[in-house]
C-alpha cells in the first residue's frame, strides 16, 4: 500500500516508523508528510506530540484525532521544503487538498518547525503565503531564482 502523504513509497517504509515512534522523522519534510498521514489515520497522539508545546494552546489528542477522521483527505502536494537533519529549524510550504460540504478546498500553509532535543516538532503556519514570483529569490533560500528552483518541480 502507498503512503498516505502522496510520496510515492510503500507506507511502512515511508511514515509508518515514525507514526509507530520507531525513529523520529529526520527532517522537517518527513515530519510535515508524516503529520499528514496521521491526520488521514487520526493518530492524535501523535499530532500533539509532534506539535510544538508553545503553540498547540489548548488542543488535545482526541480533538486532533476527530478533525482528521471527520475530514475527507484528497492529497498533499509539497512546494518546497528546507531543512536538514543537522539543522535547528526548517520550512515546509505545502498544499493539502480536502472535501467539506460537497466541495473540493484547498488549505496552502508555509510551516515552520523546530528541532528539540533531536527531534522536529511543528511550530505554526502561516496560511495562504505570499506567492513568489519567478524571478525572485527562491523561499527554501537555495540562492537561487524561483523559477530555476522550487518552481520546477
Amino acid at each position: 500500500m502507498r503512503c498516505y502523504c502522496h510520496s510515492q513509497q510503500p507506507f511502512e517504509q515511508c511514515c509508518n516508523p515514525y507514526l509507530q515512534g520507531v525513529s523520529p522523522a529526520p527532517t522537517p519534510l518527513a515530519l510535515m508528510r508524516s503529520r499528514y498521514s496521521a491526520y488521514v489515520l487520526g493518530l492524535g497522539d501523535y499530532l500533539l506530540q509532534s506539535w510544538h508545546p508553545d503553540t498547540r494552546g489548548t488542543l488535545t489528542a482526541d480533538e486532533l484525532a476527530q478533525s482528521g477522521l471527520g475530514t475527507d483527505w484528497l492529497g498533499l502536494t509539497i512546494v518546497f521544503a528546507r531543512g536538514a537533519s543537522s539543522d535547528e529549524q526548517g520550512t515546509v510550504e505545502f498544499k493539502v487538498r480536502y472535501k467539506e460540504n460537497d466541495r473540493v478546498v484547498t488549505l496552502h500553509e508555509r510551516s515552520h518547525f523546530v528541532r528539540e532535543q533531536g527531534r522536529w516538532m511543528y511550530h505554526s503556519g502561516q496560511l495562504n503565503p505570499p506567492k513568489t514570483g519567478a524571478n525572485q529569490p527562491c523561499p527554501c533560500d537555495s540562492g537561487k531564482k524561483y523559477k530555476q528552483c522550487c518552481a520546477r518541480h
